[in-house]
């Protein structure tokens, strides 16, 4: 991954929390047919021994022939984004020497995948998964709530898919490379145009 300086981030705590906050995520791998993308939910799982993603696919998803293989895949985690107009630069009516931009958080994650066809991790992946986006809920479901034999159906068609991960990379691009002035500029045009959640990123804001 191209990553100047400015941009990296190396904080697994932040680098945890973003892959939380933004669990689907692009699995990329090669094989006899090329590359091969798809977009999936992941869970991260913390363990003394390092952090793995869970996930689950399709029985009838041609990537598991990559999967299989056994050779190095990619996580891409897209945390939030926008676009930066040159209009936000306090330099602009000085000089003109601005160019929009695109502003973004990622994380890339690689490691050895390992497929899993077993009924019972399969249930406690599919459980943990639902926890993470239905705990929040007033009335939160939960795979019991729905019948038994449907379930298990349900289960037979897919794969659980692991990621021990290897490396862990971060790339923060949020106008680092800029002078103060043009960060704040940066950051009050976020708001403005109703985007809090990437102004709040904005180092220096």
């Amino acid at each position: 991954m191209y990553c100047p300086p400015a941009f990296r981030e190396d904080d697994p705590a932040v680098l945890r929390a973003a892959m939380r906050a933004h669990p689907l995520a692009t699995l990329i791998t090669t094989g006899a047919n090329g590359i091969s993308a798809n977009v999936l939910p992941f869970v991260l799982v913390e363990t003394p021994g390092g952090d793995t993603l869970r996930a689950h696919l399709a029985k009838a998803n041609g990537q598991l022939a990559d999967l299989r293989q056994a050779t190095p895949a990619l996580v891409v985690f897209h945390g939030p984004h926008a676009y930066v107009s040159p209009s936000w630069y306090p330099g602009k009516s000085v000089h003109g020497k601005v160019v929009p931009t695109w502003n973004y958080v990622m994380v890339q994650a690689r490691g050895i995948p390992s497929l899993i066809d077993d009924a019972e991790w399969l249930r406690t992946q599919v459980d943990a998964l639902t926890d993470t986006q239905e705990g929040f809920r007033a009335e939160p479901w939960a795979t019991i709530d729905a019948p038994g034999p449907f379930i298990r159906a349900q289960l037979d068609g897919i794969v659980g898919l692991e990621i021990p991960i290897d490396r862990l990379q971060g790339k923060w691009k949020l106008s680092q490379n800029r002078t103060c002035d043009d960060r704040v500029g940066v950051a009050h045009g976020l708001r403005d145009a109703g985007r809090d959640d990437m102004a709040d990123l904005i180092p220096g804001d």
